[in-house]
């Protein structure tokens, strides 16, 4: 993109800061977020930033290109209030959206999850049947409704990313947010101060683990080939938990081992394991993920070194 005026919801959060400063490079940006997991401390000062929430009246709306990122991103904070969880994730989308409508921006690039796909050592296409099991899910699932809506009824252009765990060190965005930054980042830093990372289970579990700069690119290719419908950014791999802790160790020379315990979410619903399907993405943009594992946990674990 270039020369465009953009707003960022969740603008100053781990991936929409990210994203925010990335385009601020040839963009005009604003950045929104109310700052419950975001901080503006993450933005360059050539970003814009608006403390508010998307559920708010008059959002700066008035741009070429919405990228909805604001959510709450967690199975705890929408099980214990599952009616907010909808209003941010369902309501302040449709908000935010409509009110950019309003103001003339026919352009929506929005986040949604690939947790809707269920445990799968295979491949995940997007056309594959998926299921809401967690509040969280739902939401994000209600997202993509009204995307459609938007669609259909208004003619916008509406492009959801399911999102694969997506990961950056506490070098990056994150370290504010404790208990709910990325895992990589958490255990690099456990492992890195000789403390015990803490796995849920026995550690087989595995996820599609995708650098935050790679879904950057994926996320400003969607808006710059005015993707519309639902696509995947994910590797097409997955490493388990077991071997992402062996691998942090042996990078930081560590000598710690991991802690295995029981988790909060219920097993009949907890995401074993993930892997995307990312090639619809691939042809329609010629995305690939440039950092492979390797590499980017040696770019989360370079602060400690």
């Amino acid at each position: 993109m270039n020369g465009a005026r953009v707003l960022v919801t969740g603008g100053a959060g781990f991936i929409g800061s990210n994203l925010a400063n990335r385009l601020a490079e040839d963009n005009e940006v604003v950045a929104l977020d109310d700052c419950y997991l975001g901080t503006p401390e993450n933005l360059d000062p050539a970003v814009e930033f608006v403390e508010e929430s998307v559920l708010a009246e008059d959002l700066p709306t008035d741009v070429d290109v919405v990228f909805h990122l604001a959510a709450l991103s967690s199975y705890k904070m929408h099980e214990d209030d599952p009616t907010h969880g909808a209003r941010v994730n369902v309501e302040g989308f449709v908000n935010t959206v409509d009110q950019a409508r309003r103001d003339g921006c026919d352009h929506v690039v929005y986040a949604s999850t690939s947790s809707i796909y269920g445990s799968r050592t295979e491949p995940s296409p997007e056309d594959m049947p998926v299921a809401a099991n967690t509040a969280y899910e739902a939401s994000k699932l209600g997202r993509e409704r009204y995307a459609e809506y938007f669609h259909n009824h208004y003619d916008l252009t509406t492009c959801g990313l399911r999102f694969f765990s997506v990961y950056q060190g506490y070098g990056g965005a994150e370290e504010h947010k404790g208990e709910y930054a990325n895992l990589i980042a958490q255990f690099a830093d456990d492992i890195a101060n000789g403390r015990s990372p803490e796995i849920w289970g026995d550690g087989t579990q595995t996820r599609d683990f995708t650098h935050v700069e790679d879904l950057v690119r994926a996320i400003e290719l969607a808006a710059d080939h005015d993707l519309q419908g639902i696509y995947n950014v994910g590797t097409g791999e997955q490493y388990s938990f077991n071997e992402l802790v062996e691998r942090l160790t042996a990078i930081l020379e560590a000598d710690v081992d991991p802690t295995y315990t029981e988790g909060y979410v219920p097993d009949d619903v907890y995401v074993h394991d993930t892997m995307a399907d990312p090639s619809k993405l691939r042809a329609a943009t010629g995305w690939e993920p440039e950092i492979d594992f390797e590499e980017g946990l040696r770019r989360v674990c370079a602060q400690y070194q």
